[in-house]
């Protein structure tokens, strides 16, 4: 795959500004959203292992762990493309204070009620609203940046940063979580996940200046077109949810093996370096102005993951565990980074937000269902059966991604977002 990789600056000040941290960091304004915005989504990679080791505690179960986690992710899943296109349409800050707010009491109730040892339909049912709320700071984040970046060669760059940034939540949100639970107290890590989407989500909430811009209601009406029209972008769907498998399968698995050989504290430290392999690999893509086209770049990338994920299942010590986890992760960046980039080209800036919360959520179904999933078939079959999920879920997603990736090729738009626009200008909606 024919790359270049760059690390000084054009001395031209004409040219465009090229591919690098140093450029992409010195756009003006961009660490106003940048620092409150990592504090808003390191919530994000605590959720689904915290409710997996509470649940499991007081049920003695990583089936109905699981199941519980499962509910989250699916509601997730369903209600984040809206929470996207609700802040495409209104702003930011009007969807993201009330969701926080509402995050952190479904959260700490769903605490309470494990706790108690509530009926595991009383489980359920507060899994859906803790599911449904959760912020979508990642993909706000990404909108800003587009705002920031329009036609600049740095979008790449952006999108590899964000997907660092992402993963360095997954490298210190289960660690975290994993030592807050086991040395704390169970519910330790789902309290602290509430508490930390509160005051981080408020404070990234509060970067007014930032935001991107929504149309003034002006005489015309305007008709949005959801970013889900677009073919391409269901093609993403497809593949990020099979990269969802991979952390839902890795998450129960790795916990799953590590109490079968007596040492559970091992469990962050295996996810942390199955993320940290990623954020390595994210790092590298951020550095390389790619020549080839980016559709070209996913099939590669996701060949290179469904084959290191097939290897997992059949790992039975730690070593060769984290050996594999590290490969694993360092294939999961280019995908992540290539999908998020593809976005760039095939929708149309009033819809982004929308687009990248739908790959969010893709990436919260897979992880859902790959959690209830492997779950049932590490208490069901032999240990280490889990790890047959991120297999089959990159296979699967895999053949979808071949058979379609005529889609991801960005066609001329016409008017796609909206339709009989009169004279209106954007402006900042707080």
């Amino acid at each position: 795959m024919a790359s270049t990789v760059t690390s000084e600056p054009s001395k031209d000040s004409s040219a465009p500004p090229r591919p690098g941290y140093g450029n992409l960091l010195r756009t003006r304004g961009a660490w106003t959203f940048l620092l409150p915005g990592f504090a808003a989504r390191q919530p994000f990679a605590m959720l689904t292992i915290s409710i997996v080791l509470l649940v499991q505690h007081t049920t003695g179960s990583y089936g109905v762990a699981g199941a519980v986690a499962a509910v989250t992710g699916v509601s997730m899943a369903l209600c984040a493309p809206w929470t996207g296109r609700l802040a495409d349409r209104y702003g930011q800050r009007a969807v993201l204070v009330p969701g926080v707010l509402a995050h952190s009491l479904s959260g700490l109730v769903l605490t309470a009620l494990a706790l108690g040892h509530a009926p595991l339909w009383a489980l359920f049912v507060a899994a859906v609203p803790t599911g449904a709320s959760v912020p979508q700071v990642g993909p706000m984040v990404r909108a800003r940046w587009g705002v920031k970046l329009k036609g600049s060669p740095l979008m790449t760059t952006a999108a590899a940063f964000e997907s660092v940034t992402d993963e360095l939540t997954f490298v210190l949100g289960p660690l975290l979580a994993t030592a807050l639970c086991t040395t704390v107290n169970p519910a330790a890590g789902l309290v602290t996940e509430a508490s930390l989407t509160l005051i981080g989500g408020l404070l990234f909430a509060a970067q007014r200046g930032t935001q991107p811009s929504v149309a003034v209601k002006g005489h015309a009406r305007v008709e949005h077109a959801s970013a889900l029209s677009i073919p391409g972008v269901r093609v993403l769907i497809v593949a990020f949810l099979g990269i969802g498998a991979v952390f839902g399968g890795m998450q129960v698995s790795l916990a799953a093996f590590t109490e079968s050989i007596g040492e559970p504290g091992l469990n962050g430290v295996l996810y942390g370096t199955f993320a940290a392999g990623n954020m390595i690999s994210g790092l590298v893509c951020g550095a390389v102005a790619w020549k080839s086209a980016p559709q070209q770049r996913l099939v590669v990338g996701y060949v290179a993951l469904a084959l290191a994920a097939s290897g997992l299942w059949a790992a039975h010590s730690v070593p060769v565990l984290a050996g594999l986890g590290l490969l694993v992760g360092m294939c999961i960046a280019p995908a992540l980074i290539t999908g998020y980039t593809l976005v760039e080209g095939l929708v149309p800036a009033g819809a982004r937000t929308e687009a990248f919360t739908w790959l969010t959520g893709a990436v919260a179904l897979g992880q859902g269902v790959a959690v209830t999933a492997a779950g049932q078939l590490e208490d069901r079959f032999w240990g280490g059966a889990g790890f047959l999920v991120p297999l089959a879920g990159t296979v699967l997603a895999l053949g979808t991604v071949l058979a379609l990736r005529s889609r991801l090729v960005a066609r001329p738009r016409g008017r796609t977002v909206a339709r009989g626009v009169g004279h209106r200008l954007p402006v900042t909606v707080d």
